[in-house]
């Protein structure tokens, strides 16, 4: 009963018209008074920001904000895999053998989550780690590695809530939300596939990487509005870092996860 409701309010709210108008104030002049509530309600660290807050046009401007150069340390170790956004970990763990991965008690198909039956074909018994990213984060996405930019698409139209009560009420928002997906394959052949899902009424996931290589930490794109980065990784290629854990607050750069070593890479 109480998914359903959800569901049909959200329904009636996630129009076309509600998100143009939302998209067309968040651009407009006028809503640069909102900053300084905006800050003071999500606790934005303003210190860190490039710019001073009076000097963002509107409050979209100042939601894509970019940070200071040394407000982020990417870790360059080659077999670290680090955090593409500053989020809240929502979930970890291993895709089943049915493509399946579970989140807020709700299972989730990697296939649909993709589109692509051979590509998630890839990552069956492979892990996955959900990371959610509030009003109060910063929004721009960053390669979780280096390599080579395998693919790159997106699917989907409309958008559910990607934040705790979307994940378990909403109509499989991870799997069927407006997304892109950016497939990395790296110098050792590993592939990671970066999910970026788009959230409630605004769907703009800008992507701001054209190149054929990128390098680890390289901007990938950014969100316009709350939203959710998925990462996949394949059968037997990393362990999730120790400092991993529900609900624990990332930053961009920090470590996620760890590769396996393989036997040739062993010194006895």
């Amino acid at each position: 009963m109480r998914k359903k409701l959800y569901q049909n309010l959200i329904e009636l709210t996630n129009s076309l018209p509600v998100s143009k108008y939302i998209m067309k104030f968040a651009k407009s002049s006028r809503s640069r008074f909102i900053i300084p509530s905006y800050t003071k309600i999500y606790q934005v660290n303003v210190n860190e920001i490039q710019k001073q807050i009076d000097a963002y046009p509107s409050l979209h401007d100042f939601f894509i904000r970019e940070l200071k150069k040394d407000a982020r340390t990417f870790d360059g170790n080659p077999n670290h895999i680090i955090s593409p956004v500053d989020a809240v970990i929502e979930q970890f763990g291993t895709i089943s053998s049915h493509d399946a991965i579970i989140v807020k008690n709700q299972p989730y198909s990697i296939n649909d989550m993709l589109g692509d039956s051979a590509l998630a074909e890839k990552y069956i018994n492979g892990s996955f780690i959900v990371l959610y990213l509030s009003p109060s984060h910063y929004h721009r996405i960053h390669s979780p590695a280096s390599g080579t930019v395998e693919r790159q698409y997106e699917l989907g139209k409309t958008s559910y809530p990607v934040n705790s009560w979307g994940l378990m009420y909403g109509k499989s928002p991870l799997s069927k939300n407006f997304r892109t997906i950016t497939e990395i394959k790296e110098e050792d052949h590993n592939h990671i596939a970066v999910v970026k899902v788009g959230a409630m009424f605004i769907n703009t996931i800008q992507l701001t990487h054209a190149n054929e290589k990128v390098r680890k930490g390289e901007e990938l794109a950014y969100f316009s509005f709350g939203s959710t980065v998925v990462l996949l990784f394949e059968k037997h290629k990393t362990d999730f870092a120790d400092s991993v854990a529900l609900k624990k607050e990332v930053k961009a750069g920090e470590v996620l996860a760890v590769k396996k070593m393989k036997r040739e890479d062993i010194t006895l």
